[in-house]
């Protein structure tokens, strides 16, 4: 596994004056070879090629070390690598000079969003969910990033589908058993455990995982019916236990208030009938309509 090394390049702007005085170094020999060439030319002899010679030189030197300038901005970094060698990683701002032989690659260090596309998923229990997630990552490590994996930016879109789509599939999508982590109803622990999972994928290639959450979650097309008719049935029966249980507690008051107070002595015949009729009363979906018993329950 490869690893990063800090390496500092000369400024440009202290190589600059040497690349100036090459340049004009050349234009001087120039100059020289012209007028030793005419000099020559009237004395009928042969002009000096070594200054020729000596210009190619120096203005190849000069030509040459223009191409190991380059610029940094904040949060960037070049690898540098010489003849397939790993030279080292620059990482301050500025405008720098290297070895032009040496190869600069350059790696944005900035933080990155990648909004992953709708994935259709399987949760624990086999229902097909359509989810998605938005991941903010960044380059920790420049060498891993650019010798251990092909291409760090695929990898890590590639890793991140992976990895949510294993997520998915640790945890149902809503109403689980006592105490169980869902999808829906624990946005927080989800987003963590994707996390951490996405850590441990893109570590080798050097990738920091900033930040990873849901941004979409919902069940596929094709049962979204189904489910929808299932929660409003689970709806509709915790509603019922509620109102049962309430309208129990109703009728246990009622009667030990009835009791408590003296205001009628009722026998466990009249306590049943009235039991039933509260409860019906109460439990009922439409409005009672009272009816007047001219009698009595023994007649």
């Amino acid at each position: 596994m490869s690893r990063e090394k800090s390496v500092r390049v000369p400024n440009g702007w202290a190589i600059l004056p040497v690349t100036i005085a090459l340049l004009l170094g050349s234009i001087a020999l120039m100059v020289l070879f012209v007028f030793d060439a005419i000099a020559a030319e009237k004395a009928h002899q042969l002009p000096n090629f070594w200054l020729l010679l000596a210009d190619g030189i120096v203005f190849g030197l000069g030509l040459f070390s223009c191409f190991g300038y380059f610029t940094l901005q904040p949060n960037e970094a070049r690898v540098l690598i010489l003849f397939g060698s790993y030279r080292g990683t620059s990482r301050d701002s500025g405008w720098h000079w290297t070895s032009p032989l040496n190869t600069k690659l350059r790696i944005s260090l900035r933080a990155r969003n990648r909004e992953g596309e709708k994935l259709k998923v399987n949760d624990k229990r086999g229902n097909p969910i359509d989810i998605a997630a938005v991941v903010v990552w960044r380059v920790q490590d420049t060498a891993q990033a650019v010798f251990d994996v092909q291409n760090y930016e695929d990898y890590v879109k590639i890793q991140s589908d992976s990895a949510l789509r294993h997520l998915a599939s640790l945890y149902v999508y809503d109403h689980g058993e006592e105490r169980e982590t869902t999808l829906r109803g624990n946005w927080e622990e989800v987003a963590a455990a994707l996390q951490k999972e996405l850590q441990e994928r893109v570590g080798k290639a050097g990738v920091t995982i900033e930040e990873a959450r849901l941004t979409h979650l919902a069940y596929a097309a094709e049962v979204a019916g189904l489910m929808l008719r299932r929660q409003q049935a689970e709806a509709i029966i915790d509603a019922r236990q509620k109102i049962v249980h309430g309208a129990v507690s109703m009728v246990q008051m009622a009667l030990r208030e009835l009791t408590e107070k003296e205001v009628i002595q009722l026998d466990e015949e009249r306590k049943a009938t009235m039991v039933s009729n509260l409860l019906v009363v109460l439990c009922g979906e439409h409005d009672a309509q009272p009816i007047i018993n001219a009698g009595t329950l023994y007649s």
